[in-house]
């Protein structure tokens, strides 16, 4: 997704509410635009600020400090994906089906903007993000597995613990994102994270089907 079309307005009420949250989006996607062109490390507040016309302060007001901008990043990196995961579910899904659906909205998140995702990607791990956030993707991947167990069409597939499938995906998940952020994979470069990732899920699917 172009850092233009980023955003992190929710609906408001009131004039002045609404204008805080214009200027704390105008300062977000300002500093969107400087990380891709210099990078997290190397893009300092005052840049920021200059770049958006306002005072350092201001930037204050809005973001307590630089790292505020990764949280703020993967919060909507995760809305998304629900969004997305809530417009293309089905109730008749199966097992497979689901997680597909899944992994899918992953690879389309991950190909929106992929300058940007692999700029954040890497400031996010170097604050510490994978260990302390919630696992909500692990959470996703098993909240697929459950809905395509309660379609009742996949019997076969036991799953003794969802969780436990969803960290396991959300692992080979992460690992795939990072090496395919670091260098890609020959042939089309739009699909190869998510055909990466449903070889992935070949790999575990016969893991959790009753024998």
């Amino acid at each position: 997704m172009p850092a233009e079309s980023a955003t992190i307005l929710p609906i408001a009420v009131g004039r002045r509410e609404r204008n805080k949250l214009r200027m704390k989006e105008h300062i977000y996607t300002t500093a969107l635009s400087l990380f891709i062109e210099k990078g997290f490390e190397k893009t300092t507040i005052e840049e920021i600020a200059e770049r958006a016309d306002v005072a350092r302060g201001t930037f204050v007001n809005h973001f307590q400090h630089k790292d505020e901008l990764i949280t703020t990043w993967s919060k909507q990196r995760q809305t998304r994906l629900e969004e997305k995961l809530q417009k293309s579910r089905r109730e008749d899904d199966d097992v497979p089906t689901a997680l597909r659906r899944c992994i899918a909205a992953l690879a389309e998140i991950n190909e929106e903007d992929r300058e940007l995702n692999g700029v954040m990607l890497t400031a996010w791990v170097r604050a510490g993000l994978p260990i302390t956030e919630e696992p909500r993707t692990a959470e996703l991947f098993a909240d697929a597995i459950r809905s395509g167990l309660e379609s009742g069409q996949t019997a076969r597939y036991v799953c003794v613990d969802p969780m436990q499938v969803g960290h396991l995906l959300r692992d080979a998940y992460l690992g795939a994102l990072f090496r395919w952020c670091r260098s890609g994979w020959p042939g089309d470069a739009k699909g190869s994270l998510f055909v990466e990732l449903c070889r992935i899920l070949d790999i575990v699917l016969p893991g959790i089907t009753e024998t």
